[in-house]
């Protein structure tokens, strides 16, 4: 199952200083509460509505009673007097768990022993009881009840929410997960909660573009922007993905141009543009124009041309690629990408020669061999930027993976000259240790 981003969940522990009740007691307390709301004179009274939000609260943490994640199965049994109705072995993204189901709730129990998932499956009273609970208490707030009062409430709601979107994520139901994201988002901007939940509004929009819900997941992707949150870039490659699947294209080209324009180093944007101009059957250097405009009021920005290289490479346009990366060196002699870059363009040029040498016939040796050495140079040409590269990168994960490359390339060279067997065999120590 695809990763869900920013997958911060709280894992609030669910404890009640109660025993588990009645599904009637429940109800009765509810109605009792909704009851006096109907009264004018109390319904006047922010402590009704306070009432209120705590009977909805009572009824949804009552299903777990004072269950909480973490405990053994030896605890658990303490804890929870029910036996279950049925135990299965079950698979969650990758992972197994023994699935114990009870009158209301389903227990995942991973391979530890410990309980990771609880999934109320029956509540104790019907109906959305977080959203309940939540428009009572901003009730409340609205007839005076303190901020101070109300404010921690709702950020509760919210960590509740967060917790059984994960569950429903966890547990594939990313309809239910995207709904609950929703609920968390919704209540964490609501005054006077004082803490917005920008991940709850960003996995609401990537949970609902998942299951094709794309009204939504633009709807939230936007509300994101309006916060300044953007997750480095992607969520303007998410919008263009929205837009695309209702067919406008130009509103896709418009989010992908503004995401590129403030975020060049951003790779899934990249694609996204390269991708949308070749199913539009337009060509790809029309982007080029947009770095163009971009470089006007950022002149010095490496990056910018760093992207125009990459677009050349996703073309084939090497030469240009290559005058791409050295004009982003101009600007920053000590920019790791850049090397890479270069160091790229020769690997895939050497892809495109072993293409060559594989379609011809087993008689045509001569070109073979000719392909053959120029594959040779292509290679001999990758090893100085790659180690510039390596010797100037900062990221761990880049370093490693250009170590790796000088390691293959000195390996295919090693019959060529006595000095790639010797350097084959330093990256290869290199490599190991990482």
């Amino acid at each position: 199952m695809k990763k869900i981003l920013f997958a911060i969940a709280l894992l609030c522990s669910l404890q009640a200083a109660y025993a588990q009740k009645s599904d009637a007691e429940m109800q009765k307390a509810v109605d009792k509460a909704l009851e006096a709301t109907q009264d004018a004179k109390k319904a006047a009274k922010p402590a009704t509505w306070m009432n209120l939000g705590k009977a909805y609260m009572s009824a949804y943490s009552n299903p777990i009673s004072n269950l909480t994640t973490g405990i053994d199965k030896a605890t658990f049994a303490l804890m929870f007097k029910e036996k279950p109705s049925a135990i299965s072995q079950v698979v969650l993204d990758g992972q197994p768990f023994e699935k114990q189901s009870f009158t209301s709730i389903d227990c995942y129990f991973n391979a530890a022993g410990q309980l990771a998932i609880i999934d109320v499956t029956h509540p104790s009273v019907a109906g959305d009881l977080l959203g309940n609970a939540a428009n009572a208490y901003v009730k409340a707030f609205e007839l005076g009840a303190k901020d101070k009062d109300i404010d921690p409430k709702l950020q509760e709601i919210v960590g509740f929410y967060y917790n059984d979107a994960f569950t429903a994520y966890s547990l594939s139901n990313l309809a239910k997960a995207s709904d609950l994201f929703k609920g968390a988002a919704d209540v964490s901007t609501t005054a006077p909660c004082s803490v917005p939940n920008d991940d709850a509004a960003y996995n609401c929009a990537f949970t609902a573009k998942e299951i094709g819900n794309y009204a939504r997941a633009e709807e939230y992707y936007n509300k994101c922007l309006s916060r300044n949150y953007t997750s480095e870039g992607n969520i303007y490659a998410s919008l263009s993905e929205c837009a695309m699947a209702k067919s406008d294209t130009l509103a896709a080209k418009n989010y992908l141009a503004t995401g590129l324009t403030a975020y060049p180093d951003n790779g899934a944007i990249l694609t996204s543009l390269i991708n949308l101009y070749l199913q539009t059957n337009e060509d790809p250097k029309k982007i080029v124009e947009l770095l163009d405009e971009a470089k006007k009021s950022m002149p010095d920005n490496a990056s910018l041309y760093y992207v125009e290289g990459n677009i050349y490479v996703g073309i084939k346009d090497y030469e240009n690629a290559l005058a791409a990366y050295n004009k982003a060196l101009e600007l920053n002699p000590k920019y790791d990408f850049a090397y890479y870059g270069i160091g790229n363009v020769a690997l895939k040029k050497g892809e495109d020669l072993v293409e060559q040498m594989n379609a011809l016939d087993v008689r045509e040796w001569k070109k073979y061999d000719e392909l053959k050495a120029q594959r040779e140079q292509v290679y001999i040409s990758a090893i100085e930027p790659f180690e510039k590269c390596y010797e100037v990168a900062q990221m761990p994960e880049l370093k490693a993976a250009v170590a790796d490359y000088l390691k293959q390339l000195n390996f295919q060279l090693r019959g060529v000259d006595p000095k790639y067997q010797a350097d084959y065999e330093k990256w290869e120590a290199i490599v190991s240790q990482q």
